[in-house]
Formats: structure tokens, sequence, C-alpha cells
């Protein structure tokens, strides 16, 4: 159960780093906000892995052309996610692509049985779709609003980058023949290096005013990479251990963290369609623990 420890923790860091990337899109770019997250996040990354090393001394890895391949797209997925979420928010009927987004548990469900062998229970499968449907409930969706095929198409493909981004995290972690946590650190100082060498490039070349913005709010920034770092610690770890669909389906109780702060914090009353997706939540977090 080692699995529902670190989730619970990415989850809850992910809580906040989504309200610090809220307040830094205020006056950055989308790509400097993504670029936030990794930029001090692989050093912390690097140091975490020398921690490791000091604590429990193992042999240094072979990075086969497997490994390097799943990093790679685990990596570049990320980051199309990443992008395909933006060009949601410009759509019609946003709340539809965005349900359909954040659907990545049963994507990778699916992805994970038809491609990576996940060999879901019954129990779990169960669980993994009454955290689909809490999700459609949270974005308020109604069925009379009317589809585009447009935002169905962008919110599939969002969430099956993301639900491959994250399949392919755990397949990377496996092809190294190193034992946990020692596989998911160094899977993660690889994706948080090449994100960042991307990243940093396309920057560098299409808008370089963005170095000087992030510097201006560098405490925010490095405030950004701290959570975004341990709360990845924390997913790579527990996708290292468990299968993505159960993982993703645990990690949606970020949904009761937000709300908890909204309460507590911003003193806003929950709203119905609030209240039944943390029971759904709820129910699919104990299905998926306990199957």
């Amino acid at each position: 159960m080692l699995w529902v420890f670190f989730t619970v923790l990415a989850a809850f860091m992910q809580t906040f780093r989504n309200g610090l990337q809220s307040k830094l899109s205020k006056d950055v770019s989308t790509l400097g906000v993504t670029l936030a997250r990794f930029l001090f996040a692989t050093p912390i990354a690097l140091i975490y892995l020398v921690l490791l090393y000091q604590f429990e001394p193992i042999a240094y890895p072979e990075f086969n052309r497997q490994f390097i391949s799943y990093v790679a797209i685990a990596a570049g997925m990320q980051i199309l996610a990443t992008a395909l979420m933006v060009v949601l928010f410009k759509q019609q009927n946003f709340a539809i692509g965005a349900g359909l987004a954040k659907s990545e548990a049963l994507v990778a469900a699916i992805l994970g049985a038809l491609f990576f062998g996940s060999a879901l229970t019954p129990l779990g499968w169960f669980g993994v779709l009454i955290g689909a449907l809490a999700v459609f409930v949270l974005s308020g969706l109604r069925f009379n609003q009317g589809f585009q095929l447009k935002t169905v198409l962008i919110g599939l493909s969002c969430g099956s980058a993301f639900a491959l981004t994250s399949l392919s995290v755990r397949e990377a972690s496996i092809a190294l023949d190193l034992p946990f946590p020692h596989s998911a650190a160094w899977v993660l100082l690889w994706v948080l290096t090449l994100q960042s060498i991307i990243l940093i490039a396309h920057i560098a070349i299409k808008e370089r005013h963005t170095f000087s913005k992030l510097k201006q709010h560098l405490p925010t920034t490095f405030a950004i990479s701290v959570t975004s770092c341990i709360g990845s610690i924390g997913w790579f770890s527990a996708m290292s251990l468990q299968y993505v669909a159960y993982v993703k389906t645990l990690g949606q109780i970020e949904v009761l963290f937000t709300i908890l702060l909204a309460i507590f914090w911003l003193k806003q009353k929950p709203s119905k369609n609030e209240l039944l997706g943390l029971i759904l939540i709820a129910l699919a977090a104990i299905l998926v623990m306990w199957q």
C-alpha cells in the first residue's frame, strides 16, 4: 500500500502547485509557467537521487534503448498534453473537453490493458469507471449543452497524451534493472532534464523575455518547482509500484484538497455537483485501494 501514500502526497503537492501556477500565469506566458515546473525541479531531482544512493548504495543502471524511448515519449507527451489543455481553454463547451481531458485514468486503463499488459481486476475497473463519472460530474457537464466534434477530439487527445505520459513513466521504470525507489528517481531525473532542455531551447528562440519575467517572480517560480518536483516524486514512485489507472483514480482526491482549500481559506460553499463528485471520488478511491 506504499503507492497510496505516494499518490496522496502527489495530489496534495499538485493542489498547491496549481494555485501557484495560477498566480504566476497573470504575469508570465503559458510556456513560462510550464517551464517554472521544471526549472529548479531538475536539480532537486538530482539531489534526491544522490541522497538515495547515499542511504542505499546500489549499482548504477544501464540505460538501454527501451528505457530511453519511454523517457522520450513521457517527456514529449506531457508537453503535448499541457499544450492541448491550453487549446481547450479557448474552445466553446469547455466543460466537455476538460472532462474528457481529465478522464486520464479511464484512458490509461484502456490503453494499459490493450498495449501495456495491465491486468485490472473487475473491482478495479469499476473503481476507475466511478472515478471517470466523478470527473464529468465535477466538470458540470450537461448533456443538453451539445457536443462539438473539435472540442471532443481535443479533449480525448489531451487525456490520451496524459495517459501515455504516465504509462511511459511506468514502463521506463520497469525497463531499469533497479529496485524501488531508485528506478523511479532515475526516470524522474531523465524526464525533467529532457523537458527542461526542450522548453528552455524553445523559449530562448521564441520568447526570450520570458526568462526575465521568471526572474522577476523568482520566489513563486522556485515554489512551483519545489511543489512540482515533490509531486512528481510521488507520481513517479506510485506508478512504479502500481498500475497507472489505479494511481490516477486515487489521485483524483486532489479535487478534495482543492475544494477544502476553497471552503476553509476562501470561505466558498461547495456546489451540489462538487459534493456529489466528492462522494463518487471517495467511492472510487475505496474501490481501487481494496481491489
